[in-house]
């Protein structure tokens, strides 16, 4: 158990700054091209991995009643993170679109790190900051999300997946067998229509059009355009080119993210369009060390669910006998993931284990992998 003392001192912090090591990197990346371009993918990926297996699990459990105020160095690196994203994305535009020193094969290759920065840090930094009450961190979240053109992922994750993931209603929890491209193409397509209808059905409650100013679709377009037009003044056609490509980056990563943290997971059917309440089990985790230090302990993920606003030092982990457990930690199982037979034949046995587990009496699961059940009531 961790003291308060401990979250106050800076040191303790320190370790989730990992993050911030990325912007050097690209500095070097845009200075030199060539092999220095497999710096990002390799920081982010293999040496994280790599201090995975040396540094192994972390299953501290960290006192909950910690005040907010002691927490301000954890807090500190989601907050700064917004204006180093910008001037990475921006600043690296300008550059690229100015220098004659790297190729176009170079520059795509600059925008492929500087995407790795954007979604597995800004996307995760996005889904911290919009579980969070005050409103500046809510825009925070929105204008990281703007800046990978992907900002109905709040809608869609605070409306639809909170409350119905691992049910036929949430898009983004993955079905058992199902590969992460086709995954990935299915939740491209049915994910904005998805936010739509939720902010519409809340709108409705509130007796209000869905085109009334307070729709937040409105503001997703609004600041979407903006970037893509800074992008355009920056560096031109090729500017846009090189948002667009650092964005789709990006999205990839989130997705591959959202596909392991629920694979094969589903909740028991209850009837008349109900499912039971979300548990602990409902998720995969990893208490692996470094790579939750990357993260933001967004691996602790059954105990973001059970507590959606709880600050990422905070969140607790589960035992193997309360909620599935990972072989490796994200980055390493993304990049599994990538391979969609090696990932079956990890996953598939690790996801019957889990229903033998949890669900003996459940005998059939054709209509939970094929997603038959009904839909629940105003989910669709």
């Amino acid at each position: 158990m961790s003291s308060r003392e401990d979250f106050r001192h800076p040191s303790r912090a320190l370790p989730f700054w990992l993050s911030v090591g990325t912007v050097p990197l690209l500095l070097i990346e845009a200075s030199l091209g060539g092999w220095f371009l497999l710096l990002l993918p390799l920081y982010a990926w293999w040496l994280v991995t790599f201090l995975d297996q040396i540094l192994g699990r972390n299953t501290d459990q960290p006192d909950t009643d910690t005040p907010e105020e002691d927490l301000f160095w954890y807090k500190a690196v989601t907050l700064i993170w917004l204006p180093l994203q910008m001037c990475v994305i921006f600043g690296t535009i300008f550059w690229a679109s100015h220098s004659t020193h790297l190729s176009l094969g170079e520059k795509f290759g600059l925008f492929f790190g500087v995407g790795i920065i954007s979604g597995t840090i800004g996307i995760v930094y996005s889904h911290e900051l919009m579980h969070q009450k005050t409103k500046m961190e809510r825009w925070m979240a929105d204008l990281l999300l703007a800046s990978v053109l992907y900002s109905h992922f709040r809608s869609e994750h605070l409306l639809v997946h909170h409350l119905w993931v691992g049910t036929p209603a949430d898009a983004v929890s993955a079905r058992y067998n199902e590969g992460f491209h086709r995954y990935f193409l299915r939740v491209l397509r049915e994910c904005p229509g998805s936010a739509w209808r939720a902010e519409d059905r809340k709108l409705a409650r509130a007796k209000r059009p869905v085109w009334h100013h307070t729709n937040p679709f409105w503001r997703y377009g609004a600041l979407q355009a903006a970037a893509l037009l800074l992008a355009f003044l920056l560096g031109g056609i090729f500017g846009v080119v090189f948002f667009v490509f650092q964005a789709i980056v990006a999205i990839w990563q989130l997705e591959l993210t959202n596909y392991v943290e629920h694979y094969g997971l589903t909740r028991r059917y209850l009837g008349e369009g109900r499912y039971e309440h979300v548990r602990p089990h409902h998720s995969w985790n990893a208490s692996e060390t470094a790579s939750n230090w990357l993260l933001i302990n967004l691996q602790r993920h059954s105990d973001h669910h059970y507590k959606p606003s709880r600050r990422f030092p905070l969140l607790q982990t589960y035992p193997a006998s309360q909620a599935p457990q990972l072989p490796r930690g994200y980055p390493a199982m993304t990049t599994l993931a990538m391979i969609p037979p090696l990932w079956r034949r990890r996953m598939n046995p690790r996801v019957r284990a889990w229903r033998k587990q949890y669900y003996p009496d459940i005998t059939d699961w054709t209509p939970y992998n094929k997603g038959l059940y009904d839909m629940p009531r105003g989910a669709a």
